[in-house]
């Protein structure tokens, strides 16, 4: 296997396709998608008698995959295996293995071979940097765990490419990474706002937000610092979802994923993402746990791929209250404005659901105490407003950088109140 030509023809394809219509890209996808579902679904346990229409098939989800890890792939490889490959070098003979960080407590697994991890490196630089890779790419790599899946990249003269542990604390790898200069750097957004707070001396030409929701609070703090628009790469453990393009539109990799969405509410939606493109572990209608809220415009790049507005967060971080009339649901995008909203000085809080019935909103106690007020107010006003049974608490406390865990400003965490 010719790994640099599989990134080739990854990355041609994703550049053609590109370039269709709306119409003759649907074309090509459902052909893609029949391919799919005739030649490579069956060849697992788990859908070797599935029927044949897309619909049909049942809706699956991180708990049955977890499960019943084997029947997903075609090497019958077991979650014990996988994990075991992952507490060492991150392989099992010839396939890659790598985890999720857990950002909800449950990790994921992901099992590929060398020919998909390559056909994903192609497309990764077709959809974020065509224009920068024949000049030569400096890539660094900021997140808390290193994959198997970067080691692609590394095989190609043109790219160079430095991991750096988030784990560890940015000052373990300050020096390192100014002096690596990288031309392009994906890290979470909360680390590109602390390079800007402590003025790390870096000058990339092209930025990507990765690995965390992306608050509207934090883009124009790390615009201002490099000087640069802030893009997106939306990936998960399930594969790479969206890519931001030069225009600034948030394009779906409907290229390799084909999407169903579940409505939530709000103009918001769940994604069912068939992975057509993969081959060794099989993903079909499996229901991630991610808010979206589609944009109802095409991009003004032309792509026929369809656009994003926001990636809002997640299922798990839903309040789910009661009131008098019955269950209330708050999503994740409504509490955040509601406090940002408050006031316009406060750009950094906290705000957990620690029990059924309590709230805790947590802001710097730098921050003016009539801000603080506002945001409590504004909260407790917006639970009453929907007649959620509630009570919301302001507590004062530093916020500091957490390299541990994701960032999440709204959280459910009701283990708490155990």
């Amino acid at each position: 296997m010719n790994g640099l030509a599989e990134a080739a023809g990854s990355f041609a394809l994703t550049r053609w396709v590109s370039r269709k219509s709306r119409a003759d890209f649907e074309r090509w996808q459902a052909a893609a998608l029949r391919s799919f579902l005739n030649r490579d679904l069956p060849r697992t346990p788990f859908y070797s008698k599935a029927p044949a229409r897309l619909i049909d098939l049942p809706v699956t989800d991180k708990a049955l995959l977890m499960a019943r890890f084997d029947e997903f792939n075609i090497h019958h490889l077991t979650a014990a295996q996988a994990w075991a490959a992952v507490a060492g070098e991150g392989r099992a003979g010839s396939l890659t293995i790598g985890a999720s960080t857990g950002t909800s407590g449950n990790r994921g697994l992901f099992v590929i071979s060398e020919a998909e991890k390559y056909r994903w490196l192609g497309a990764i630089l077709a959809k974020a940097a065509p224009d920068l890779l024949w000049r030569g790419m400096r890539v660094a790599v900021i997140l808390p765990q290193n994959t198997g899946l970067y080691d692609s990249a590394r095989k190609s003269r043109l790219i160079k490419l430095a991991f750096f542990d988030l784990t560890l604390g940015p000052e373990s790898w300050r020096s390192a990474l100014e002096a690596f200069d990288p031309t392009v750097i994906i890290a979470p957004p909360k680390i590109l706002r602390h390079f800007a707070s402590e003025g790390f001396r870096l000058r990339p030409k092209r930025v990507f937000s990765a690995a965390e929701t992306l608050d509207p609070v934090d883009r124009p703090v790390i615009e201002d610092f490099f000087r640069l628009p802030l893009d997106q790469i939306y990936m998960a453990t399930e594969g790479l979802f969206a890519v931001t393009c030069r225009q600034g539109g948030l394009h779906l990799a409907e290229d390799s994923v084909f999407f169903e969405f579940e409505p939530e509410g709000e103009g918001l939606v769940t994604p069912l993402v068939t992975t057509f493109r993969r081959r060794t572990q099989i993903m079909a209608r499996y229901r991630m746990n991610d808010l979206l809220r589609l944009s109802k415009a095409p991009c003004r790049c032309g792509s026929p791929l369809r656009c994003l507005d926001e990636i809002v967060g997640r299922m798990d971080d839903v309040f789910r209250l009661m009131s008098p009339d019955g269950p209330v649901l708050v999503t994740p995008d409504v509490l955040r404005n509601a406090v940002l909203k408050a006031d316009r000085r406060i750009d950094d809080f906290r705000l957990v659901q620690t029990g059924p019935d309590r709230v805790e909103l947590s802001l710097p106690p730098t921050f003016a105490d009539d801000a603080a007020a506002a945001a409590h107010q504004a909260v407790q006003a917006l639970l009453d407003a929907r007649k959620a049974v509630a009570t919301v608490t302001l507590v004062r406390a530093p916020l500091p950088l957490e390299t541990g865990r994701k960032l999440r400003r709204v959280e459910a965490r009701l283990e708490r109140a155990r």
